[in-house]
């Protein structure tokens, strides 16, 4: 069909900036988008004027490879915050970062999940920075915070006065502390100093484990593909770690060395993409 090729083009490229995930980039994520638009514009009118021949399609970039959903991971929660009990038989580990329009979108169902299974899940909170420009400062002071108790509190103030006004900055991360009563001398120190490297840190770990994108969620070490996925996929998922958990425990597993026993000690220590097995 005539012009095929190129209106396919055009059409991947627009849906390529409305993904489920936030994509990792190391280029400035402002230069990528014009990129993007000048290319479509280009195109479609390339196409409105019957240009282009009948040649074959652009090659595809190859699909980032995921961890299978089968596989358990061992990914480590130690010194991370995280929101419900925390002898809950059910882990579900949050890869996230504070500029990720699609961390924000999955909040309320996190919420949804935590009052649907009160004490029999917690999500642990890990960085996994996307956006470094923008989301570098946000992880370091919600790390600051964690370290004075306060991360159910920065957590919610960074969501609804950094992200949704897009103020991103130092000065308003200590603003935030303020408003939160943190001790701002020690919030300063710590966000510039062992925050630093615990974000980076978090981050390497995360990668290693097949994260290129932020949501990303592993279930008691268990992959959940597809990002900010609606509510049934997370209840599908956890109904399932759940009934696992409940006979082990009624089995001897001690509760509270759930998640150590049965996915630290049994789970594997990084993801191995298909072509390096």
């Amino acid at each position: 069909m005539k012009n095929r090729s190129l209106v396919t083009l055009v059409v991947a490229l627009s849906v390529g900036v409305t993904l489920s995930a936030c994509q990792q980039d190391n280029k400035a994520v402002e230069k990528k988008l014009d990129d993007l638009s000048k290319q479509v514009t280009d195109l479609k009118k390339m196409v409105a004027a019957g240009g282009g021949g009948r040649g074959a399609a652009p090659a595809q970039r190859p699909r980032r490879q995921e961890p299978d959903p089968k596989d358990v991971y061992a990914v480590p929660i130690d010194g991370l915050p995280f929101r419900g009990a925390a002898d809950a038989p059910v882990t579900i580990v949050k890869a996230y970062e504070f500029a990720c329009p699609y961390c924000e979108k999955v909040r309320p169902t996190h919420d949804q999940i935590l009052k649907d299974y009160d004490g029999k899940v917690k999500i642990v909170y890990d960085d996994f920075v996307v956006h470094p420009q923008y989301a570098t400062m946000p992880a370091q002071a919600a790390c600051a915070a964690t370290k004075q108790g306060k991360f159910p509190e920065m957590e919610h103030a960074l969501w609804e006065k950094a992200f949704k006004t897009r103020k991103f900055d130092e000065d308003n991360m200590v603003a935030l502390a303020t408003e939160l009563g943190l001790n701002v001398d020690k919030f300063k120190t710590d966000m510039k100093g062992d925050c630093v490297a615990f974000v980076q840190k978090n981050q390497a770990t995360l990668r290693s484990f097949g994260v290129g994108a932020t949501p990303a969620h592993f279930i008691n070490g268990r992959f959940l593909p597809g990002g900010a996925v609606p509510y049934p996929q997370f209840k599908a998922m956890i109904d399932e770690e759940l009934k696992k958990a409940e006979e082990r425990i009624a089995a001897g597993t001690p509760k509270a060395d759930y998640y150590k026993t049965w996915v630290m000690d049994k789970g594997l220590k990084k993801f191995t993409p298909k072509a390096e097995k």
